[in-house]
């Protein structure tokens, strides 16, 4: 494998990966902070 090809690989991996972190953490977060708020610039926006 081209050091390229492997360097972009690592790169998606980590994108992913830090993806599904954020993710993990927004999910966390949202019961506590409440759905409403987000719903409501989801349809004002």
């Amino acid at each position: 494998m081209k050091p390229s090809s492997y360097f972009s690989m690592n790169m998606v991996i980590c994108f992913i990966y830090s993806m599904s972190k954020w993710i993990s953490t927004y999910s966390e977060l949202l019961p506590s902070i409440g759905i409403s708020p987000i719903a409501a610039s989801l349809l004002g926006g």
